[in-house]
């Protein structure tokens, strides 16, 4: 078990060859990447979308990139069998070097992920528990969405995890995800109360 272990292929393989060969041929964008990836995976939308949020962008930037998250995690809460992604979202141009760099500064986490995938706890990814998995992901993604200084990394790691433990069939990974996204979307609530003070206290 311990060499099969040794043996997995990097999680970042799929999206950075298929990024690669889109860069190169000019159709690297959003929904075309994910397509690649395999478009009807909810896991592999939300590692891809997560990973949007965590390319170096403006501070802000959130608004935009946390929002292919949101409708992909809202789909999950109406029943949707598959990611729909609308066409200005699907048409989204992506920077593959930026993609690439992304990956690099999450190779600590994929590699201890990649040391204890196994499939397991699948009872909690079964059609059934898909909706209910899908509302705590996008109270995740909603924090992840909100502009608030320095909690952005946070929620983005906990979806990522998530996300992986899905594609993996994985359900402890999964819930490691969202126990992480328990305490962002905590941390991402005290930023919010503490902004609110300061700002009544400024104006008392």
């Amino acid at each position: 078990m311990q060499g099969e272990r040794r043996r997995r292929p990097s999680l970042s393989l799929p999206i950075l060859r298929r990024s690669r060969d889109q860069h190169r041929d000019g159709t690297l964008t959003l929904g075309n990447l994910l397509s690649a990836l395999g478009e009807t995976s909810f896991g592999w939308a939300i590692v891809l979308f997560s990973l949007l949020t965590l390319l170096p962008l403006p501070p802000g930037s959130s608004l935009i990139t946390g929002l292919p998250v949101l409708v992909t995690t809202l789909q999950m809460v109406l029943g949707f069998p598959h990611v729909k992604l609308p066409g200005p979202l699907a048409r989204l141009k992506l920077d593959h070097t930026k993609l690439r760099r992304t990956m690099a500064r999450l190779r600590p986490i994929t590699r201890r992920l990649e040391r204890m995938l196994v499939r397991r706890y699948e009872g909690m990814l079964a059609p059934k528990h898909e909706r209910t998995l899908g509302l705590a992901l996008f109270v995740i993604a909603f924090a992840l969405f909100l502009p608030v200084p320095l909690s952005g990394w946070f929620p983005a790691t906990a979806l990522f995890i998530a996300g992986v433990g899905i594609v993996e069939r994985d359900g402890l990974v999964v819930i490691l995800g969202l126990l992480l996204g328990l305490a962002s979307v905590l941390l991402t609530a005290a930023i919010l109360t503490s902004i609110a003070i300061s700002t009544n206290a400024m104006m008392a």
